[in-house]
């Protein structure tokens, strides 16, 4: 059965909630741990993201680099988780992970997945509102990895995102940067002439930019850092970090302690 947070489904804040969006990705929920599916582009994705995450996590909470589980002993948040390509590797690392997704499809192959590799997540159908509303405990860690670019409101969602990391904690948003650059590559070279991800899955209209992040986090009471790009190398296949965040990028911001 799948967990519903208290008060998702008639929330009365719902920038989380952009109703074609979440209709899209509960269609191709079935997809998502097909490597060589629809969700290809997020599998090579994956282990620059996670390799960035696990540092910037070792780095801010002074943990031992190269443990087993690092995390050990972290709450961590993945806000709109998908099938669970992020949360399963985090678990691994000893995170205590709830993941949330608006789309009960998505929630139910993350379930299935996890219970097939013996993994305890906490996945739940929902919202980030959703947790607000029901006076959800603050996470250490909070992941906001390829989602702001499809909802609703992406300034409210990001405040509301980061009202849940606990202070001391962390967010990493990532996502793709509203240019030229990105509508070329992202949206008609992945999508209508390489045929990477299915036509229509990104709305250019609704990317951010790095500076649009910035300033939502800071009005939530977050220090951000400068974004890191994520460029696609195609003669070796693999996903680099770069100072070019002209297309997909990341953005670290801290809660204050005090």
């Amino acid at each position: 059965m799948v967990k519903t947070i208290e008060g998702s489904r008639a929330a009365p804040r719902t920038p989380s909630i952009d109703a074609d969006e979440v209709a899209k990705f509960s269609a191709m929920a079935a997809d998502w741990w097909n490597p060589t599916g629809k969700f290809k582009p997020l599998h090579r994705l994956n282990p620059v993201r996670l390799k960035f995450i696990r540092g910037t996590a070792e780095r801010h909470f002074g943990l031992a680099a190269g443990a087993v589980k690092p995390l050990d002993g972290l709450r961590l948040l993945d806000i709109g988780c998908g099938g669970g390509l992020v949360s399963e590797p985090m678990c691994r690392l000893g995170a205590s992970v709830t993941g949330v997704d608006a789309s009960e499809a998505n929630i139910k192959t993350a379930l299935t997945h996890a219970a097939e590799q013996g993994l305890d997540i906490d996945y739940r159908a929902g919202t980030a509102e959703g947790l607000i509303d029901a006076g959800e405990s603050l996470f250490n860690i909070v992941l906001n990895l390829e989602v702001v670019e499809h909802v609703a409101d992406a300034h409210q969602f990001l405040k509301d995102t980061a009202s849940l990391v606990r202070p001391g904690g962390l967010m990493i948003v990532a996502s793709l940067s509203r240019t030229a650059k990105a509508l070329a590559t992202a949206v008609i070279g992945a999508e209508y002439v390489l045929g990477w991800l299915p036509r229509g899955t990104h709305d250019w209209s609704k990317f951010v930019t790095p500076n649009e992040v910035r300033t939502a986090l800071l009005a939530a009471g977050m220090t951000p850092e400068p974004a890191t790009g994520v460029v696609f190398k195609p003669l070796s296949g693999a996903w680099i970090l770069s100072d070019d965040t002209a297309v997909n990028f990341m953005v670290v911001a801290r809660r204050p302690e005090a």
